[in-house]
Parts: C-alpha cells; sequence; structure tokens
C-alpha cells in the first residue's frame, strides 16, 4: 500500500470517497479550438464528427471523504487514450461509446487548502483556490464560481428524468492531469446513485475572469448538449502514472 504524506498527514492509497454530490453540464465545442486549450498537455481531443469535441462542466460538493469536505469545480475534455493507436474514422467515437477514451482535466478549482495539496501532490491534478456558493432547490442545481473576487461561472442545472438507480453500477476512467510540464493518468472509478438526467437543461453565464476568456473561445455559453445531477457519488482514486 502506498503512503503519502501531505501536510503532516498520511493518505493511505487508493483514496476513497464515500461521499459526495455532483451536477453537470456537457456540451460539443469545437475541436480544433479545444485542442489549442489543451496544446500543453501532450495529449489529443477526441474528435467527434462535424470537428466537435466534448467538453464538461462540474460542480462537486465533497462530504464524506479521505480528504476532508470541499468544493470542486471542474473543466475537462475527452481525450484520446495515451496509449491508443492513431484513430481511424469513426475511432475517436468508439472510443466514448465503449468508454475507452479518457478524461482530461484543464481546470480544477476548490476550496481547501488540505485537498489543495494532496491533489497536487498525489496526482498533479491542477488544484487551485477559489471562492464556491452552492444552492439546491428541489432537483435544480446552481454554483457560481469566483477567484480573486473576479465571477468564472455561473451554472444552474435544471431536474431532470430519475434513472433507475442500481447498487453494482459503477464505471471507471482514465483521468489525465498535467502541471509542472508533467502529464499524469490515474484510475477513477465512480459509483452513482439517484441520478437525474435530461438533454439541456443548464444555463451557464461566464464572468471576466481569464478561465471564462477560454470557455469563451470554446463558443461559450451555448445549449448544453446534456446536464445531470448525481446525489449519492462514491468514488476511488489511484496512484497516478507518468504518462
Amino acid at each position: 500500500m502506498t503512503t503519502h504524506t501531505i501536510l503532516g498527514k498520511d493518505i493511505h492509497m487508493p483514496v476513497r470517497i464515500r461521499l459526495a454530490r455532483t451536477f453537470m453540464a456537457t456540451y460539443l465545442v469545437p475541436a480544433d479550438a479545444a485542442q489549442r486549450l489543451i496544446e500543453y498537455s501532450g495529449l489529443g481531443i477526441a474528435r467527434l464528427p462535424g470537428g466537435r469535441a466534448v467538453c464538461t462542466l462540474v460542480f462537486v460538493d465533497y462530504v464524506d471523504g479521505d480528504l476532508g469536505p470541499y468544493n470542486e469545480f471542474g473543466v475537462s475534455f475527452m481525450v484520446r487514450h495515451h496509449r491508443g493507436t492513431a484513430a481511424a474514422k469513426f475511432g475517436d467515437l468508439r472510443a466514448l461509446l465503449t468508454g475507452s477514451a479518457g478524461v482530461f482535466i484543464h481546470r480544477l478549482p476548490v476550496d481547501g487548502e488540505f485537498t489543495l495539496a494532496a491533489g497536487r501532490g498525489i496526482w498533479g491534478f491542477p488544484k487551485e483556490l477559489a471562492d464556491f456558493t452552492v444552492h439546491r432547490d428541489g432537483g435544480a442545481r446552481r454554483g457560481v464560481l469566483h477567484q480573486d473576487g473576479n465571477l468564472v461561472v455561473d451554472l444552474a442545472v435544471s431536474s431532470g428524468v430519475a434513472l433507475p438507480s442500481r447498487r453494482d453500477t459503477s464505471s471507471s476512467f482514465d483521468a489525465y492531469s498535467h502541471i509542472d510540464g508533467v502529464t499524469r493518468c490515474t484510475q477513477w472509478q465512480m459509483e452513482p446513485l439517484d441520478v437525474r438526467f435530461r438533454v439541456g437543461g443548464a444555463d451557464l453565464s461566464l464572468g471576466d475572469h481569464a478561465w471564462a476568456a477560454e470557455l469563451g473561445s470554446l463558443g461559450l455559453p451555448k445549449r448544453a448538449l446534456m446536464t445531470s445531477v448525481v446525489d449519492h457519488l462514491s468514488m476511488t482514486f489511484q496512484d497516478a502514472a507518468l504518462v
């Protein structure tokens, strides 16, 4: 068992999140613009027909886990797996549908010092401190993110249709990160319960922060491809491997 010492506390791998709540909006964005944003990682955007890519904005409330309670906002892109071969026609689409693509975490602000240190030190996640305001109203959710007093995003997600809950439902992804010139890959397993889903359903506003300008370069805000709310989510993070 690997152990990491973070700010004087031992963290034993894998890291387990026993309860988190999350809501997200997924968008189709221009693949070329997305590739320019993540070029620094050395990874390739998963390209869909029509020159599009998948970008997801997500707010997460970590309630009970090995890193303590905190809030997080993520900007991620679906990418080609680093061990994959050059994509044939529709190869990226096939990878997305079969779960064999990767998820690149481009931005990951949080509101806790310990999770910031652990995220950067263990997995190389690009965590930075920011300020969060999250509202819950029935099945609807709204998250507002500021950094240094500047608005980054204001995202509201409408209530969707409840999906059947099964205790044996889980999914595993390879999550990619890049800081300090190093790209890493982490196996990330999720077990969601109490999931609501709908087509569209997002109201996104961007502020004047530099991160908002990045999202604007992707053509956001626009209609979301889909949104979802998960009220009971458990997760497991393995050690990171260098790519």
